[in-house]
């Protein structure tokens, strides 16, 4: 027997032409096992081998309804040596967490084989009798007469064990292998990209692993079936179809053909019992540019209401659900309205099978839709300070209301326009009003460009083309000019001007300091000298005091363009923020008749050459001196250099008790903003 694990698949598969009303039908919940009936192979359809809603119909069988069948298969079931009956076998089983796939399951101490496939078939969502037949297609354990041994139900179901390959340890085990296989057909139809066989489309697949075997076409029609190919990726060949449960040629394969005659033996049909029955009453055109649909429809496998598929002229255009009450056929009623253009048009309606079946076309009609195509014109495009003009007008002939108007520039949708705009001569034109004109202006690049309107059909018809333009958008570049940056304390002062040629309004400048960007300002401050020169008026200056930290900084500034163009760089300026010297007064004292005497230091964080001091006495200025003795903890506490220290004499002071007073005088001086702070105070008696 070959058994493969479905594996990711990187093989791109060209996409089939669409099946109609393909895709994931409602579920049904089906309760009990139905009446089983020998399997005609005859029957074996490639793409469609099991439904979606009999795969994942996790009710049709107890943990005592599956022991009571383990026990009817296997009532011949004597073991050999060594080997254990599948209705005798138990094991302990593991607890395992709740995942994107699976719920969680509760593991114990002691289950039963038939414990283990109910619990797992809940908690993965999956029809334990997909488990059991597996099971018995994989390894034979369902009908075996002799048992199987340890060995074999560690690999049960064949998870992790491809052709020509050993078995992976991981996934060894009964319980475990039920659980991942089981988590494995969850993992297919929750990334169905991944694998190689997908729903919906046509997949070459293969007979045999033996490549020179060969493939031909199917096209799987539901995920139940890819999942099945992704888990064992051949199909029957004719010999193996031939030959029922036997042998077929050397290059038949037999897994998907056991599956499906397993199943059908056992548990009866794997798709639905019928197909989906109604009619196609009415199709019309109830009022303009629009298309109506009515009858009913139902699947006789299910009481619940099944969804229709509308069809016009070839295209899918609505599904919608028969789920309407109705005196004649109860709660099967479908009816419903959509748009569609002006013109004659074939209408076909589907009923989509509740389990993944074929779904039967109801009819077809032919029906006339009355919509006329929107009419109009674009006037001009031209350039206007910076943007894209654009005029015309448009109206739908079947209404007198003003219509929307779709405009593209150079192939891209950019921009909806109303056009209700007064056009007298449109009016007298068409007697439709004259509330279709649209004016409308673009923000784009400057350069070349193509810009085309669309009328926009008001009952979802045809929306034409009113025409194309090639316009070449001028837009200038702002100018301006930074006059003056002052370095203040721990700021600066920036004065300068700014304008966009394109228009006469005050636009917006960008300052960055050292490559961020730190404030928007607005040139609209009185600048009569820019009037002069440039004629858009005055309102064009700008200034602005800017905080920065102390030393040198790179200061520029921009134009910001009105129509969203360049923003030029207008200057850059290098400006060195001031900072306010650091010091302290360390000793006052008299150390001779008629002495002062201070000590001390500071610095200017500017400079790491030493500054002045001033020393006043009583109120007087007395005497000025260099801090330029060394001082190396200076340095080390502030990285300045050691020349910081000052050591003043005055003399000629009178004895008695005298203010004396030191000042740091910043090495920029007023004109920069600098101050001299007052390093200290101290009473001092002079001998």
């Amino acid at each position: 027997m070959i058994r493969r694990l479905g594996r990711l698949a990187l093989t791109a598969l060209a996409c089939a032409a669409m099946v109609l009303g393909l895709g994931l039908a409602p579920q049904s919940t089906v309760s009990t096992v139905p009446t089983a009936q020998a399997a005609d192979l005859g029957n074996f359809n490639p793409g469609l081998i099991i439904s979606d809603a009999m795969f994942y119909n996790t009710g049709t069988m107890s943990a005592a309804q599956i022991q009571t069948f383990l026990n009817t298969k296997g009532a011949n079931c004597r073991p050999a040596a060594g080997n254990t009956c599948l209705k005798d076998y138990g094991q302990a089983t593991t607890t395992r967490a709740a995942d994107t796939y699976c719920a969680a399951y509760q593991g114990s101490g002691g289950e039963t084989a038939a414990q283990i496939i109910a619990k797992v078939a809940v908690a993965c969502g999956i029809n334990p009798q997909v488990l059991i037949v597996t099971l018995q297609k994989e390894q034979g354990l369902i009908t075996s007469t002799t048992g199987k041994s340890a060995t074999t139900y560690s690999k049960a179901l064949g998870f992790g064990c491809p052709d020509g390959a050993p078995c992976n340890e991981l996934y060894s085990g009964f319980g475990n292998q039920v659980y991942l296989a089981a988590r494995q057909f969850k993992v297919y139809a929750g990334n169905p990209t991944r694998y190689a066989h997908r729903a919906g489309m046509v997949n070459n697949v293969r007979f045999h692993p033996n490549a020179a075997c060969g493939t031909s076409p199917v096209l799987i029609q539901n995920q139940a079936t890819a999942s099945l190919y992704n888990y064992t990726p051949y199909q029957p060949n004719a010999a193996a179809l031939a030959a029922g449960y036997g042998s077929g040629d050397s290059c038949s394969s037999y897994g998907n053909r056991n599956f499906w005659n397993y199943f059908t033996d056992w548990f009866g049909s794997t798709i639905s019992q019928q197909m989906p029955i109604g009619v196609l009453e009415a199709v019309t055109s109830p009022s303009l540019g629009t298309v109506s649909v009515a009858g009913w429809a139902r699947d006789p496998d299910t009481t619940d209401p099944i969804s229709v598929h509308v069809y016009i002229d070839g295209q899918a255009v609505t599904a919608m659900k028969a789920d309407k009450v109705r005196s004649d056929v109860g709660r099967y009623g479908f009816s419903g309205t959509v748009k569609a253009s002006g013109g004659t048009h074939q209408v076909c309606v589907w009923a989509i099978d509740a389990t993944g079946g074929p779904n039967p076309q109801l009819g077809c009609a032919t029906v006339t839709v009355n919509n006329k195509a929107p009419v109009g014109s674009l006037d001009a495009a031209t350039s206007v300070q910076g943007k894209l003009r654009v005029q015309g007008w448009a109206l739908d002939p079947d209404t007198t209301d003003s219509i929307k108007v779709h405009l593209y520039v150079d192939g891209k949708y950019t921009q909806q326009v109303v056009a209700s705009g007064t056009r007298n001569d449109v009016a007298a034109a068409y007697g439709k009003g004259a509330a279709h004109g649209f004016d409308v202006t673009l923000a784009v690049g400057a350069g070349a460009h193509r810009v085309c309107a669309y009328g926009i059909d008001t009952s979802g018809g045809v929306n034409p083309q009113l025409g194309c333009r090639d316009v070449t958008v001028v837009n200038n570049q702002p100018i301006g000019a930074l006059d003056s940056a002052k370095s203040g304390l721990e700021q600066f002062t920036i004065q300068g001007w700014a304008l966009d040629p394109d228009g006469t309004d005050s636009i917006k400048v960008h300052v960055y300091v050292d490559g961020k960007y730190t404030r928007q300002l607005i040139a609209d401050q009185a600048r009569q000298d820019v009037a002069n020169a440039y004629g858009k008026g005055a309102a064009h200056g700008y200034s602005a005091t800017i905080p920065a930290t102390i030393g040198k900084h790179e200061l520029c500034v921009y134009g910001i363009d009105t129509w969203g163009g360049v923003n030029p760089k207008i200057a850059c300026r290098t400006v060195d923020v001031n900072g306010t010297p650091k010091g302290t007064v360390d000793s006052y004292t008299s150390p001779a008749a008629g002495q002062v005497r201070v000590e001390g230091w500071t610095f200017d964080p500017n400079t790491t050459d030493p500054i002045t001091v001033h020393v006043y006495v009583d109120g007087r200025a007395v005497k000025a001196d260099t801090a330029g003795l060394s001082r190396p903890d200076v340095h080390a506490a502030f990285g300045m250099g050691e020349f910081h220290g000052f050591d003043t004499r005055i003399s000629g002071v009178a004895s008695g008790q005298h203010q004396v007073c030191v000042f740091a005088i910043d090495s920029w001086g007023p004109d920069a903003g600098g101050v001299n702070p007052q390093l200290g105070c101290g009473t001092v008696t002079v001998k």
